[in-house]
C-alpha cells in the first residue's frame, strides 16, 4: 500500500512539474517563432521533447506503459494548447478527444489494429484446433536445443521479408510454444522476433517499406533540381551504407548460434531457470502443473493445418500487393501498392482458410472455433491499446515539431564528412522520442538529403564523393530510424513485438536495448570509417562481425540451470545448450 502511494504522490509531482515547466515556456517559444516567421518555418521549443521524455522516463522507471503514455499525452496537449492554468484540466480532455480518438480514427492505423487482430484470431484457431502444436511436433524432430530454437527463430524472419508487422505477427506467435517448451526466455524471443523484422524489411529489394522509402527519397529529391537520379536507384546505391539493418541481422544469428546472453538478457534467462525451482518468479506460467494438463487435454493435429493459414497470409499479403499497385517491375508495383489493404486481405484470408479447415475436418465445432477465434484476438487487446495510445503520443511530436527541434540543435554540426554519422545519431534520437520508424524517416529525409547535396557542392567536393555522402546519409536515416525505434518503448513495431510473443513490454525494451545499443555503436564507427576515413565498405563488414564475435565472446555466458536448483536436490532441469 505505501508504494502505491509512493508511486502516486511521485506521479502527481511529476506532472505539476511539468506543467510549470510548460507554463514557462511561452516566452522562449515565442523568440524562435519571430525568428522562424523570417524564415518561414515551424517554430520549435525545447519543451517540444517533453512529452516523449515523459512518457519513456515512467514507463521505464515505473512500469507504467499505459499510464506513462497517457501522461505524455497529456503533458503535450497542454503544450500545444494555450499554456493556462485553466488549460490544465482541459488538455486532459483535449487528449482524449483530439489525439487518442484521431489515432484510432486513422485509416492506416485501424487497418493495422484489424490486421493484428485478424491474425490474433487465425493463431487462436491454429492453435485450438492442434495444427500450431503439430508444427512444434513436425520441428522438434530437428530442433532440439536452445541454439536450433533461436536460429530457426531469427531465420524465419527472413521468410516473412515482405513487412514488419507481418514479420512479428507471423513469426512471434508460431515460434512462440516451441521457444516456451526449449525454455528460451519470453525476453530473447521478442528480441529474435523484432530485430529481424524492421532490419530485412529496410533492406529487402521487394518490401512494403520500399514504397514509402522511395517516396521519401523522392520527396526530397523535388528539392534538388540539378539531381536526376531515380529515387529507387538512390535506395538501392545506399544499401551498403545500411550498417545497423545489416549487423543487426548478423548480431542476431551470432548471438543465436553461439547460445550465449549478457546484459538484461541474461538476467532473464537466469530468472527462467530459477522460475523452475521459485514459482513466484514464473511470470508465464511456464513451469505450472496447468499447463502441463492442458497441453495434454489439447488437440494435436496435422501441421498442415496450421502451416497453410500461415502461408495463405504471407502469400495473400503478397497477392495484395500485386493487385493494388500499378506497373511493369516490381519496384513500380510495390511503390504504387496499397500495403494496408493488403494486409488486411491477407489477414482475413488466412482466418476464413483457417476456420474452413477446421470446420471441414471437424477438428472443433462452430461454438469453439470462434471461441479460439475470440480467445485469440482477446491476447492482442493490452497491446493494442499501448499502440494506440503511442501513435497519438506520435502524432502530439508532429505538431509541436520535436524532429525539428532536435534537427536545430544538431544542426551545426554537421560537415560533409560526419554529416551520415550525426544523421544516424539524431535519426535514432528521433525515432526514440516519437516512436515512430517511418516517422523518423518521412520527416527527416526531405531534411537531411538535400542538406548533404548543398553541403557537398558548397564545399567542392567531387561528383563521386557528393553521391557517396547522399547515399550514407539515406541509409543513415533509415538504420537510425530503426535503431531508435528498437530502443523506444512506445514504438510500434516494439509493442507489436511485445503482443506477438506475450512478453511484458517493459522486459522486452530492457532486455533489447543493450544489444541494440552495441549495434548502433557500430554502426556509427562504420560509417565514420567509410566517410572520415575512406575505409572502403567491404572492409567495414568483415572488421564488424570480427567486434560482433568479440563482444559477444568476451561478455557472454551460458548460464547452467543446474546452478540455480535449490541447494541440496538434484537440478531437474536439462541444459539444452
Amino acid at each position: 500500500m505505501k508504494q502505491k502511494w509512493s508511486f502516486l504522490v511521485l506521479a502527481l509531482g511529476l506532472i505539476a512539474c511539468i506543467f510549470i515547466l510548460g507554463a514557462g515556456a511561452p516566452e522562449a517559444a515565442g523568440t524562435i517563432q519571430s525568428t522562424a516567421e523570417q524564415s518561414q518555418s515551424p517554430s520549435v521549443s525545447w519543451t517540444s521533447i517533453l512529452p516523449p521524455l515523459v512518457a519513456i522516463g515512467i514507463a521505464l522507471v515505473f512500469r507504467q506503459v499505459l499510464f506513462a503514455l497517457f501522461l505524455g499525452i497529456w503533458c503535450g496537449a497542454f503544450l500545444a494548447g494555450d499554456l493556462s492554468f485553466f488549460s490544465v484540466f482541459t488538455s486532459f480532455f483535449t487528449a482524449l478527444s483530439d489525439y487518442i480518438l484521431d489515432a484510432t480514427a486513422d485509416a492506416g492505423h485501424m487497418s493495422i489494429i484489424i490486421f493484428t487482430l485478424l491474425i490474433g484470431g487465425m493463431v487462436g484457431i491454429i492453435t485450438d484446433n492442434g495444427g500450431t502444436r503439430g508444427v512444434i511436433r513436425a520441428i522438434t524432430r530437428y530442433v532440439r536445443t536452445k541454439v536450433h530454437g533461436q536460429l530457426i527463430t531469427a531465420l524465419m524472419g527472413f521468410i516473412v521479408f515482405f513487412d514488419d508487422y507481418a514479420n512479428t505477427m507471423v513469426v512471434g506467435n508460431t515460434m512462440r510454444p516451441l521457444t516456451d517448451k526449449l525454455r528460451i526466455s519470453r525476453a530473447k524471443l521478442a528480441y529474435l522476433v523484432d530485430a529481424t523484422a524492421a532490419p530485412i524489411a529496410t533492406v529487402a529489394l521487394v518490401s512494403t517499406w520500399i514504397g514509402a522509402m522511395v517516396g521519401f527519397i523522392a520527396d526530397a529529391e523535388a528539392k534538388m533540381p540539378e539531381f536526376n537520379e531515380a529515387a529507387y536507384s538512390v535506395f538501392f546505391n545506399s544499401l551498403p551504407y545500411n550498417f545497423y539493418a545489416f549487423f543487426t541481422i548478423l548480431f542476431v544469428i551470432l548471438i543465436a548460434w553461439s547460445g550465449r546472453d549478457f546484459a538484461t538478457m541474461l538476467k532473464a534467462r537466469i530468472t527462467l531457470y530459477k522460475a523452475k525451482h521459485e514459482p513466484e518468479l514464473d511470470r508465464y506460467n511456464l513451469y505450472k502443473e496447468k499447463i502441463r494438463e492442458d497441453e495434454i487435454k489439447k488437440t494435436e493435429s496435422h501441421w498442415i493445418n496450421a502451416a497453410v493459414p500461415i502461408f495463405v497470409l504471407v502469400f495473400g499479403c503478397i497477392g495484395g500487393l500485386v493487385v493494388t499497385g500499378d506497373g511493369s517491375k516490381i519496384q513500380e508495383i510495390i511503390e504504387t501498392a496499397d500495403s494496408y489493404k493488403a494486409l488486411l486481405w491477407g489477414g482475413f484470408l488466412s482466418m476464413v482458410v483457417a476456420i474452413a479447415m477446421t470446420l471441414s475436418q471437424r477438428l472443433l465445432d462452430v461454438e469453439d472455433t470462434l471461441k479460439g477465434m475470440m480467445d485469440g484476438m482477446h491476447t492482442m487487446f493490452d497491446g493494442l491499446l499501448i499502440l494506440v495510445l503511442a501513435w497519438a503520443l506520435s502524432a502530439i511530436t508532429v505538431e509541436l515539431n520535436t524532429a525539428d527541434y532536435l534537427m536545430s540543435v544538431f544542426g551545426d554540426l554537421l560537415n560533409p564528412y560526419w554529416l551520415p554519422s550525426m544523421v544516424l545519431f539524431l535519426s535514432a534520437i528521433t525515432a526514440f522520442a516519437t516512436g515512430s520508424s517511418w516517422g523518423t524517416m518521412g520527416i527527416l529525409m526531405p531534411l537531411v538529403v538535400p542538406l548533404a547535396w548543398e553541403i557537398g557542392n558548397s564545399s567542392g567536393l567531387g561528383f563521386e564523393v557528393t553521391h557517396e555522402i547522399i547515399y550514407a546519409c539515406v541509409s543513415a536515416v533509415l538504420g537510425g530510424s530503426v535503431w531508435g525505434d528498437h530502443c523506444s518503448p512506445i514504438s510500434d513495431t516494439t509493442i507489436l513485438s511485445s503482443i506477438a510473443t506475450q512478453c511484458d513490454h517493459v522486459e522486452h525494451v530492457n532486455t533489447q536495448l543493450p544489444y541494440a545499443m552495441i549495434v548502433g555503436a557500430i554502426s556509427i564507427l562504420a560509417m565514420v570509417g567509410v566517410l572520415v576515413l575512406s575505409i572502403p565498405w567491404w572492409v567495414i563488414y568483415p572488421l564488424g562481425v570480427v567486434v560482433i564475435i568479440a563482444v559477444i565472446f568476451k561478455f557472454g555466458k551460458i548460464p547452467d540451470p543446474e546452478e540455480y536448483a535449490p541447494e541440496g536436490k538434484e537440478a531437474a532441469i536439462t541444459s539444452l545448450d
